[in-house]
């Protein structure tokens, strides 16, 4: 089947509301192997849906509808669909009697139009809404099927879930799925990445292999068909392995891991705490952390040291330090990393010193960044050239402070 995903709602159109639907249809659809090519949008305006449709027909074997299922004028999918496949619009009883019995419970005065929810596509497999009024329907016609749901996500995904996919797969005759795996690096740009992989994408058959780039770091989305879970685990981890070892030094998870998850976890399972002494960062070092669950048993603190006067006050960053070497510099980083480890008698002490901009510093360029961690055996010092806005140099600071941190907590260092 390829399918095709129409919303219907000018409020999409107005920017009021997000496409969310459409998104969570694509993942159910590629999970039993059913391709999405289209993604479209139509207003209120019967018009222009018909146009919408007729396009689709000549182009999808599958059209998903959400929204226009409602009682007002305007709501107008189903009678759209029904006009274009000549089909006729009846009650169905079932959905008149539950949605009567709801105004009735509520003892709210039931208007003439609430009826028209319960209309369907005559002949068609009707999908219940146990979360709303409007319920769905289902038919095929020649080799296009049609698909109706509600527009609301809370009623929307139940449905489909619940009745609309195992009304798709008694469609099917070869049950064949889409099994997914997201692979997780930080430190490698998309494009280098993406090279290192050249051979493995332009062979790919099954699994594909999907290059994404994502906030600050990049992923690699592994898919493979077929009608049987466990081979297609054994066609990802051999790719899998394939990948990773093009890029091991980057590779840190999978979909559901995050960096300053995996540090919070490395952290615990050395039983070992951290507190950060943080400048360009202001703090976000330490936000990051915070948001975690289970961060305090790990996280002592940290001090804000933004100023020079705070550095040497707080931090004890000798006078003569920051004017041989500067408050951006290797030796200040090493510096504020030992003292808040020792202050805050922490396992780790990280430090973030730099210029996120707009304007140099000391000479030195916007984007330089120093990282220090100062850890049981020993202190590092970890310099960067980033680019970007003040807030993304700021993000990307942060990262890869969780990186290296992380790294050094699971080597022991």
């Amino acid at each position: 089947m390829n399918a095709e995903i129409i919303a219907v709602g000018s409020e999409l159109l107005l920017g009021q509301i997000v496409n969310s639907n459409a998104q969570y249809i694509s993942k159910g659809l590629a999970d039993i192997g059913v391709n999405v090519f289209y993604h479209t949008v139509a207003g209120d305006n019967e018009k222009r849906l018909s146009s919408v449709i007729s396009t689709a027909n000549s182009r999808s074997n599958l059209l998903i509808f959400t929204g226009g299922l409602g009682p007002t004028k305007d709501d107008l999918t189903k009678e759209t669909v029904a006009k274009l496949f000549n089909k006729e619009l009846v009650h169905d009883e079932d959905s008149l009697r539950y949605i009567t019995n709801y105004f009735e419970q509520t003892g709210r005065e039931m208007t003439e139009n609430n009826k028209k929810q319960a209309l369907v596509i005559k002949g068609s497999k009707v999908l219940p809404n146990e979360h709303g009024m409007a319920p769905g329907m289902a038919f095929t016609e020649g080799n296009i099927t049609c698909i109706m749901l509600p527009g609301p996500p809370s009623e929307m995904k139940p449905m489909f879930i619940n009745y609309a996919v195992p009304y798709l797969l008694s469609k099917m005759e070869v049950q064949t799925r889409l099994y997914s795996r997201v692979l997780k690096f930080f430190g490698i740009g998309e494009s280098i990445l993406e090279t290192r992989l050249q051979d493995l994408i332009e062979k790919q058959t099954n699994p594909t292999i999907a290059p994404l780039a994502s906030e600050h770091e990049v992923t690699i989305r592994l898919t493979a068909a077929h009608n049987d879970p466990e081979e297609a685990n054994k066609l990802l981890d051999q790719t899998e392995a394939e990948v990773v070892s093009r890029a091991s030094d980057y590779f840190y998870g999978y979909e559901n891991d995050t960096l300053e998850k995996q540090t919070i976890d490395s952290l615990m399972r050395r039983n070992a705490t951290v507190a950060s002494a943080e400048s360009l960062t202001g703090g976000l070092f330490g936000k990051v952390m915070t948001d975690q669950p289970g961060s305090s048993s790990v996280f002592k603190g940290g001090i804000i040291a933004y100023s020079n006067e705070l550095k040497k006050n707080l931090l004890n960053v000798p006078e003569s330090l920051l004017k041989e070497h500067g408050a951006v510099s290797e030796e200040c980083a090493k510096w504020m990393a030992e003292h808040i480890k020792k202050m805050a008698k922490a396992d780790y002490g990280i430090s973030f010193t730099g210029v996120a901009g707009p304007e140099q510093q000391e000479g030195r360029p916007v984007g330089t960044v120093y990282i220090g961690v100062s850890g049981p055996q020993k202190t590092k010092v970890f310099d960067f050239k980033l680019a970007g806005t003040r807030k993304s140099i700021r993000e990307k600071t942060v990262k890869h402070g969780m990186y290296v941190l992380n790294q050094l907590v699971k080597e022991g260092q």
